[in-house]
């Protein structure tokens, strides 16, 4: 008969009801529990299979979403010393995300073994009868509401980005969603990768937490059910606290970003440049008030009273540049959307419209037939000049689209090319997105940014410049950065045609070579590009000098320092020799690449640095600068070097950052700016690199999106004192190329303002570190530009 909802509760029938319930729940626990141990092996292979492969995504972009401010990151002690910049430190840079990786997967991977354990356990008790049914089916709603508090923060965290969802997919291995995870993960706030820095320091714990978490669940087998009630309880109530905690935190984080977006404000540019906008050099207001440009003062800097803080905008189409040395021949035609001189110049071979690109045949005005042609014309016209040897570092004026410069990386020559941003539209910005080093300036009334007698050569294919008048003040300027003993190539009509304009400019050239010292060593015809050569080479005595009958162009004062350059007056006027040995410039440098590593000659009559002898310093810097781009930025920061092609060292010393480079398929544009620092850049061209005098409080002399990589060693904490921070970040904008890198060594405080700029910027947080208030930031551009524009009145046309 059938029995009755209730049961009876009289006597021994209900007491023999329990005692057999009793023992058939002990046999099944007992039999759970075997089961349990046999089968816990399988979950923990799988999982290791999944751990293995979440090691290797994640150490293929362990740095492309970290995060977070100077304050967030990892601290390393270091018993060898406080410097931030010691080789010991820059390993632990090299290490700290590493092994936070590691550590962070191996505690993952304990705690899905441990939850799967625990969810197994509860399946199988369910499948064991009816008898403490109503236990077990508070342990499933305790479990389901587990489940819903894991939700939350799960849909939150895959609203940070398709990087994460990834990550965290990668992680799961066999299929379990992200609300599966352990315990642990729970209480740590569902530790993102881009938190992974702060880790360093409590990654023992949590093991020890973990640990201690598995022995729990694998001694749940010897607990009563209301044990195992009262764990569920206690459980889900941590676990609410855990929910609210992560909540609060995320309200926070979104209360900081609108605090953030709400104090920095950027705008797009509305200037008539639009983005080719060079602040310097699109200034109409002051170019429309110039009292004369004959002297082409029209194409020289003009600043505006107050620097830019808009932002400039990308040209429609724009995508990634092509790699070098593919972008030598040709390059995105929407990058650089100018036709003009592929009209104007086409038949001389500089340009081409091919379908999306545009393509540069290698030719210019003087080598329609081919730069590396003419390359080896010149040296075969004077074998002396030897191309990568003797003459490493060479100035190229009027570049046109500075092919001549981009072939001699063929002959391991270093051309810095310079054109103005004139009638031949696009012509530089042409150059720098081809990976050709180039600047916009032009010759006029002040001199040009480098030191004197730095250059071992000087080329002029027919650019254009009147030498010869006003006393040769232009052709002085060249004589000044010339190095004594250096040659001037100059390969134009009047060396070689007849019509009486050229004749009149030969004499008056000849007349003017001869009387400033420089002997015409050999003209040479190219009978393939039908044009010639005349190649100059300048004293390296001042014997010529003294002898000359007539003081004209005079000799300089004493008082005129030649290397000053930044804003300084040109004049018609020689600077005599280095005639002391120990003077630099009496002496040709060493060839390349040994004049790279050594110490100049002429350093050891400079000043102690830092306690240190000159000589020592560069040593010293040279091998620092080796160590952190071996152990760091080669393979610490997730930066793809064979896509970098154009780098910017915004404060270079002694070149050292740009040195550790050499093996690299890179050139640096080295810049020491003439305010607040030592004057340092004739030493790096000393070692055969290029670079250029530049003050930061003003904007840089190169097209927009010019760099792949901007590197900034503690220069924005002295800026600051003097400049307005957010137009210089503007200009690092400007100037660095979508997806292209800011490296930022610096302090603490200036750390944090410069990651809430970038932040606001939505630029992406590559890499932080941080030691003894000091630290490190890696940053990478990325393509969003504001709506909201700003009209520049001092840019439109």
């Amino acid at each position: 008969m059938a029995m009755g909802k209730y049961s009876r509760v009289d006597g021994k029938k209900s007491l023999n009801c329990c005692s057999t319930t009793s023992l058939v729940v002990f046999v099944a626990f007992c039999l759970v529990g075997v089961w349990m141990l046999m089968s816990s092996v399988v979950p923990i292979q799988s999982q290791n299979l999944s751990t293995e492969e979440n090691l290797t995504d994640k150490s293929s972009k362990q740095y492309e979403d970290s995060s977070g401010g100077l304050s967030e990151t990892v601290t390393r002690e270091d018993d060898s010393g406080s410097d931030s910049q010691s080789e010991t430190n820059i390993e632990n840079i090299q290490n700290v995300s590493q092994d936070e990786s590691v550590s962070t997967s191996e505690e993952k991977q304990e705690e899905v073994v441990s939850k799967e354990v625990s969810e197994e356990k509860v399946e199988s008790e369910s499948e064991n009868g009816d008898e403490g049914n109503q236990q077990e089916k508070f342990v499933k709603e305790s479990s389901d509401e587990k489940t819903e508090s894991e939700e939350e923060p799960k849909t939150e965290n895959e609203n940070d980005g398709d990087a994460k969802v990834n990550d965290q997919e990668a992680s799961s291995g066999d299929g379990q969603s992200n609300s599966e995870a352990g315990s642990t993960e729970e209480a740590s706030g569902k530790t993102s990768e881009n938190e992974q820095t702060e880790l360093e320091g409590e990654k023992n714990s949590e093991g020890d937490e973990s640990a201690d978490e598995k022995k729990q669940e694998d001694e749940v087998p010897s607990q009563t059910d209301e044990e195992k009630v009262e764990n569920n309880q206690d459980n889900n109530s941590e676990e609410g606290d855990t929910s609210n905690n992560m909540d609060s935190e995320k309200e926070t984080e979104k209360s900081s970003i609108s605090k953030t977006q709400s104090e920095y404000s950027w705008k797009l540019c509305n200037v008539t440049a639009g983005p080719d906008y060079i602040p310097c050099l699109d200034n109409w207001k002051t170019i429309r008030k110039l009292p004369s440009t004959m002297h082409y003062e029209h194409r020289e800097r003009h600043c505006p009273e107050e620097a830019s803080t808009c932002l400039v905008s990308l040209p429609e189409g724009y995508r990634r540049p092509i790699q070098w040395p593919t972008s030598r021949e040709k390059i995105w035609y929407h990058n650089v959307p100018h036709t003009k001189l592929a009209v104007v110049k086409g038949h001389q071979n500089w340009v081409k419209v091919t379908g999306e690109y545009l393509t540069f045949p290698g030719g210019g005005t003087q080598f329609k037939n081919g730069a590396l042609h003419y390359i080896d014309f010149i040296q075969n016209s004077l074998p002396d000049i030897a191309w990568g040897k003797r003459s490493r570092v060479i100035l190229d004026v009027g570049c046109g689209v500075a092919s001549f410069g981009g072939f001699l990386f063929d002959r391991d020559v270093l051309a810095m090319s310079f054109a103005p941003k004139d009638e031949h539209e696009a012509q530089v910005q042409f150059a720098l997105e081809r990976g050709i080093p180039a600047i916009s300036a032009v010759m006029g009334t002040t001199r040009l940014p480098y030191p004197s007698s730095v250059f071992d050569l000087i080329h002029c294919a027919r650019c254009r410049v009147p030498w010869h008048v006003e006393g040769g003040k232009l052709l002085l300027e060249l004589n000044r950065v010339l190095r004594p003993g250096g040659y001037f190539v100059w390969s134009a009509t009047p060396v070689y045609q007849k019509l009486p304009e050229d004749v009149g400019i030969w004499k008056a050239m000849s007349e003017l070579t001869k009387s400033i010292c420089w002997d015409l060593v050999v003209i040479k015809k190219d009978k393939l590009n039908q044009v010639a050569a005349a190649i100059y080479r300048k004293p390296s005595t001042n014997e010529c000098y003294n002898e000359r009958a007539q003081n004209e162009p005079p000799l300089c004062s004493e008082s005129d320092d030649p290397n000053a350059a930044w804003k300084v007056p040109l004049e018609a006027c020689i600077h005599k020799v280095p005639e002391d040995a120990s003077d630099r410039g009496s002496q040709w440098p060493p060839q390349w690449p040994s004049r790279l590593e050594k110490p100049p000659y002429w350093l050891k009559s400079q000043l102690d640095v830092n306690g240190k002898s000159a000589p020592e310093d560069f040593i010293s810097d040279y091998k620092h600068w080796k160590n952190v781009v071996s152990k760091t930025y080669l393979t610490g920061m997730g930066i793809d070097w064979s896509s970098v092609r154009n780098v910017l060292d915004m404060r270079a010393v002694y070149g050292g950052f740009a040195a550790a480079l050499k093996d690299l398929k890179v050139w640096v544009m080295n810049v020491v700016p003439p305010i607040d620092s030592r004057d340092t850049l004739a030493i790096i061209f000393e070692r055969g690199l290029i670079g250029m005098y530049h003050d930061w409080c003003e904007s840089f002399s190169t097209y927009p999106r010019t760099y792949d990589v901007v590197h900034a060693d503690h220069l924005f904490s002295v800026l600051k004192k003097r400049c307005n921070l957010v137009a210089v970040i503007a200009e690092v904008d400007r100037i660095l190329r979508p997806e292209g890198k800011l490296i930022v060594w610096d302090d603490a405080e200036t750390l944090n303002e410069i990651e809430s700029m970038v932040k606001s910027l939505q630029w992406d947080i590559r890499f932080t570190y941080s030691k003894d208030n000091k630290g490190l930031l890696c940053i990478q551009k990325t393509f969003w530009r504001p709506t909201e524009q700003e009209t520049i009145l001092s840019a439109i046309a």
